[in-house]
């Protein structure tokens, strides 16, 4: 499990939670929780690197991702069927990227992820 660093304004409500919680479940390789927290026809796009399609392409994916040994989460925002978390993580290799991970909703409620726009890039 990676060292988590979590901003203290994060917490402010059940879909800030929620994102917050998948965010750490996606940094930390917890296959399980992320894949509870997507629906079945889930869609990852990495900007400039690959999309993932699917819930068992999902699973292959956290599974073969590089170890994170610290995970910062800055911000969580949400509002209506869509929410943001900007951070940063350091890799077991000593590499760094900060991140932003863009989430949709299914549905207004705020249960499952069905699409994931991701923006990171490589920090010294």
């Amino acid at each position: 499990m990676p060292k988590i660093i979590i901003s203290e304004d994060c917490g402010n409500s059940p879909k800030n939670i929620f994102v917050q919680e998948l965010t750490i479940a996606l940094g930390s390789g917890d296959v399980s929780s992320v894949l509870n927290r997507v629906t079945d026809d889930i869609r990852w796009n990495i900007l400039g690197e690959r999309v993932i399609q699917g819930k068992d392409h999902l699973a292959e994916a956290l599974e073969k991702a590089n170890k994170v040994v610290e995970l910062t989460v800055h911000h969580v925002a949400t509002h209506g069927r869509a929410g943001a978390v900007n951070g940063a993580r350091k890799f077991i290799n000593k590499n760094a990227q900060a991140f932003c991970h863009v989430y949709e909703f299914r549905d207004a409620k705020g249960t499952s992820i069905k699409e994931i726009t991701s923006y990171v890039i490589e920090v010294e």
